[in-house]
């Protein structure tokens, strides 16, 4: 198998690209946002036949370093997308962060490319044009999230019709069973401390705010066809049941595992064999006990916020949501926002900026655009008061 790996550096592209190496398969294509050196490390060891550096800026350094090697060396959206559409390759792992993914996935799957998806504001942003042309293009999208892989694996074998609803876990950040008050004064070191997984800043910091798991309520309507009724969150704070489905005979079946990447990675790319991973087996004795308990969506606005968006779930008000988060999230990191601020923000940009019925890519980048400008003006008054 031939596989392109958009964001190949970062926390989910270094797993999947052991998976890859493990099951002995071929890398056509790598991207990444800015980190130069490691791309020009992972594709001296790799040969790939393209490379995309995002950064403009870096298009040099990687250019005189790979060119001579005969590898092809693409930069910014137009070269992310000749990478997400390279010939070569049979299935795009699309593990970049945010927004930035939605091109490139819609240009894979024109080309008829299958996708394991790991870029979860794709389908949140994006979700009715990336649904729709995977349908007329006859493309499978794999998703690449330890819940939605788990989801997708508890459905195998059994029919849509009889799904009553869609158990989705959360291990509810750093900061679960904490009051507002409690978290006014958190800092960005406080919220990057997750109990369970190691990922890059911005998810964790998603993962703190629960915004995270707002995302990944859409994502999975989106996926797997259903309405906000159908969907239920629980907090596990141990990570061993990625999620689970409930059929209407009262049977409910989920995906166990410890909490390792790489399982539903190679899932995504091997499905539906399931060969040795080299992650280390659930040993139930381990944990001794399993917890479940309610979320808390007084205290957790962005979530709160994803849902009344998933009723919306055909206008941009989740782009909005989204991209107000992704801005308020670099504010918050650069610590020039409280943690609270992030909440209040996305949940401000929903409520204010006017949502329209997305019909394009146009009308998804216009929602992206108008988000990110809120933020801005918004962070801007603060200041100034």
């Amino acid at each position: 198998m031939n596989i392109s790996v958009l964001g190949s550096t970062g926390s989910i592209g270094v797993q999947a690209l052991d998976v890859i190496k493990r099951r002995g398969m071929t890398v056509t294509a790598l991207a990444v946002k800015s980190s130069a050196e490691a791309l020009i490390s992972q594709a001296k060891e790799l040969r790939p036949d393209i490379v995309c550096i995002y950064d403009d800026n870096k298009y040099e350094q990687v250019s005189d370093e790979l060119k001579p090697l005969g590898i092809s060396v693409v930069s910014g959206m137009d070269g992310l997308c000749e990478v997400a559409e390279y010939d070569r390759s049979d299935i795009v792992l699309n593990s970049v962060v945010g927004m930035v993914g939605l091109k490139p996935t819609l240009c894979a799957i024109a080309k008829g490319k299958n996708i394991a998806l790991a870029n979860k504001e794709t389908l949140v942003a994006g979700g009715r044009l990336v649904t729709k042309s995977a349908k007329s293009h006859g493309v499978t999208i794999y998703p690449v999230d330890s819940e939605h892989c788990a989801i997708f694996q508890s459905l195998q074998g059994s029919r849509r019709e009889d799904l009553n609803k869609i158990i989705l876990t959360a291990s509810g950040g750093p900061f679960f069973g904490k009051t507002k008050a409690e978290l006014e004064g958190v800092r960005a070191q406080d919220a990057l401390k997750h109990p369970t997984w190691n990922m890059g800043a911005k998810i964790t910091i998603d993962c703190a705010t629960l915004m995270n798991k707002g995302l990944e309520f859409i994502e999975a309507m989106w996926l797997f066809g259903v309405n906000p009724k159908q969907i239920e969150i629980v907090i596990h704070r141990e990570s061993v049941l990625h999620s689970a489905v409930e059929y209407k005979d009262g049977s409910v079946i989920g995906q166990m595992g410890v909490p390792d990447m790489r399982i539903p990675i190679q899932y995504a790319l091997c499905c539906p064999e399931r060969p040795e991973s080299g992650v280390k087996h659930l040993s139930f004795t381990d944990y001794g006990c399993l917890t479940f308990k309610k979320p808390d969506y007084e205290t957790f606005d962005c979530l709160t916020t994803c849902i009344k968006a998933a009723h919306n779930q055909n206008t941009t008000m989740p782009a909005i949501a989204n991209a107000a988060n992704e801005a308020a999230v670099a504010y918050f990191l650069r610590d020039e926002i409280g943690f609270l601020d992030i909440g209040n923000l996305v949940k401000s940009a929903a409520q204010e900026i006017k949502s329209c019925e997305v019909n394009s890519l146009d009308d998804v980048l216009k929602a992206d655009s108008a988000a990110r400008d809120f933020v801005k003006r918004r962070i801007e008054l603060q200041a100034k008061a």
